[in-house]
Parts: C-alpha cells; sequence; structure tokens
C-alpha cells in the first residue's frame, strides 16, 4: 500500500496533542519523515520525542522529501505556507482558522486548484461523533429544511495564556477566530452550507483587560489585550436560514457551555449531547441515542480523511470552499463590530 510521506511545521502543542500521535497511530497510510519549526530547539526536542528523523530550520527545505504538509503555525503564516507548498506540488492540511482574511483564503483555492493537489483544513468538530451522527439525521430528513441554528461555544475565565493566541497581529483576533470558527463550520456543515448573505455582531474585550480577574488557563498580559473575548452575532443566509451565535474566552456565566441546536421544519436536533426533537402522533417527542459509534478523538478521523483524500481513495469532508466561508463570516462580524452596522456579503 502506498504511504503519503508527511511533513510538519510548527510543532507546538496542536501538533504534539493532535496532529502528530493521529498519524503515528495511522502508520500503515503516512509516515512522518520532516518536521519544522522558528525553534529549533523545540522541533529537535518533538523530533526526538516522536521519532522523526529529519529537522528543518526552513520549511521549504523539507518540500522536495515529503508529498504532503501539515500547517500548525500562527494564523498569519497561514496563506503564505499554505500557497508556497502547494506550488511545490504538495498536499496541504492546514490548521484553523484557513486564513487572516477571505482574500487570502481565496489566494489558497487558486494555488490548489492551479496544482491539483488536496487543501483541507482541520474543522475537528465535523468529525466529532455527535456531530457526524447529527449530519446523518439531517440528510435522512429527520428533522425536514433546516431553518435555524442556536450555536454557543462559551468559556467562562479561559484565555489561553500560552503561545501567541493572544497577539492580534499573528493572529488576527481572539475567541472568535480561534475557539468560535469552530462552531460556525459545524453549524454550516449541518445547514447544508447555505451561503452567508447578511451579518451583525459585536465583539468584547472587557473581561480580560480588568485587573485581578481569574483565568484557569495561565497568565497573560492583560494591559496590552487586543483580541477579543467574547462575540455575539446574528447571520442571514441566502436560503432563508438564520443563525444566533456567541463565543467567548471569558464571559459571566454559570459554567462553560458548547451548544448547538437547529430547528428545523418537521423537527429539531441537539447537540452535545445528541437529542432529536419531534412533533409525533399529536406528542411533542425527544429521543437520544444510547450509543454512537465512531472514535473518541476526532483528531483520528480528521487525519484519515486527509490522508485517503490525497491518496485518491476518499473524498474531503471540510472543502476549502467551505472553510473559506467560515472565515468570511468571522471577518465580517469583526468589521460589524468596528462599524456598528450589519454587514452584506457578495
Amino acid at each position: 500500500m502506498a504511504k503519503l510521506r508527511m511533513g510538519i511545521i510548527g510543532v507546538g502543542g496542536i501538533a504534539q496533542n493532535r496532529h502528530i500521535p493521529a498519524y503515528k497511530k495511522l502508520s500503515e497510510t503516512v509516515t512522518i519523515e520532516a518536521i519544522s519549526d522558528i525553534n529549533t530547539l523545540t522541533a529537535r526536542t518533538a523530533a526526538g520525542k516522536f521519532d522523526i528523523p529529519n529537522v528543518y530550520s526552513d520549511y521549504r527545505d523539507m518540500f522536495e522529501h515529503v508529498d504532503a504538509v501539515t500547517i500548525c503555525t500562527p494564523n498569519k503564516f497561514h496563506a503564505e505556507i499554505s500557497i508556497a507548498a502547494l506550488q511545490a506540488g504538495l498536499h496541504v492540511f492546514c490548521e484553523k482558522p484557513m486564513a487572516m482574511t477571505p482574500e487570502e483564503c481565496q489566494s489558497m483555492i487558486d494555488a490548489a486548484d492551479e496544482s491539483g493537489k488536496v487543501l483541507a483544513i482541520a474543522y475537528h468538530y465535523r468529525f466529532m461523533k455527535d456531530s457526524r451522527a447529527a449530519k446523518r439525521i439531517i440528510t435522512a430528513n429527520e428533522i425536514g429544511e433546516p431553518i435555524v441554528a442556536r450555536a454557543r461555544a462559551i468559556r467562562r475565565r479561559k484565555v489561553p495564556g500560552w503561545g501567541v493566541f493572544t497577539n492580534k497581529e499573528l493572529q488576527g483576533g481572539g475567541s472568535l477566530i480561534d475557539y468560535g470558527c469552530h462552531f460556525l463550520d459545524l453549524s454550516l456543515w449541518l445547514l447544508g452550507n447555505p451561503k452567508p448573505v447578511e451579518v451583525t455582531g459585536t465583539a468584547y474585550n472587557k473581561l480580560s483587560r480588568m485587573p485581578g480577574e481569574v483565568n484557569m488557563w495561565g497568565e497573560f498580559d492583560r494591559e496590552h489585550f487586543e483580541v477579543d473575548d467574547h462575540v455575539t452575532a446574528y447571520i442571514k443566509f441566502d436560503n432563508g436560514a438564520s443563525m444566533l451565535f456567541e463565543t467567548s474566552w471569558s464571559a459571566n456565566v454559570k459554567s462553560d457551555e458548547e451548544t448547538l441546536s437547529i430547528s428545523g421544519e418537521t423537527g429539531g436536533v441537539d447537540l452535545f449531547p445528541l437529542q432529536i426533537n419531534q412533533m409525533k402522533h399529536g406528542m411533542l417527542m425527544n429521543s437520544e441515542a444510547d450509543w454512537i459509534p465512531g472514535e473518541d478523538d476526532p483528531g483520528l478521523p480528521q487525519a484519515e480523511n486527509f490522508i485517503n483524500s490525497c491518496l485518491g481513495n476518499e473524498e474531503l469532508i471540510v472543502k476549502p470552499r467551505e472553510a473559506m466561508a467560515v472565515s468570511q463570516i468571522v471577518d465580517a462580524i469583526y468589521k460589524s463590530s468596528e462599524t456598528r452596522r450589519s454587514i452584506t456579503l457578495n
């Protein structure tokens, strides 16, 4: 069986905790041939930890030795590195968000189209067991045409205090572009990828700038905190559907919450946990799954889908144009907050 030769660019937490372990478990179809990081010590340490043979200070030097790359750098470099790899004839698996702007996303798509190579974006919430089950339920017309989505990705006090998550120049934003984007992507996928046409949003960063606040995920520079820690939005789609959306790193709420609810014409589906809500036989009925098949770690089926797509054995689940739609909404929410008006999308 043919094996995909993989290179890892950026070997921080997401690479070492999700992507590299997943590729190691899929060793029958992929081998990690090389890694690269601007911090050479981090790269060499990771190479020793995961038994990876080659370390490069410049990621371009690995291109001739691999078939594909996984990009785990700060958001600012997603487009630049993805385009360089695609132009070198490599498949690309890029961490979310796809890029800093919709324009960068389009440049990535153009490079992928010209190269004929696979371009995938790491929206791993699609690969969760509940998510895949909900997709099957909606595809089977159990709830009719989806009408309204309500998405909440709320953390009470969990600003990532490590890495560059609070660096606006390198990341482009905070809770929305880092965390909430997962629920935007999942919602769009379950709704059938309608086209967003109007976005109204507000981004806040008051709590994380206040002195004496508690944070469960380490210290960070409150005085120079410039990214969002709480975001709300209302999104309209071309098919008449709409979405109520909220995400946060910091919010004065009772507890963390990850929920997505979709109401359709004949029923509804909630996750997490998974539940179907219907009107049947003159009754209002709710049903839950006793068991859902699939991997508990969504990183494994995500990696498997990318590998099989590169090898020509499977269709890509997260398509680049779908990932660009998420970036369009993120960009519109930020613009709406800055201008205090609704943003119309072309």
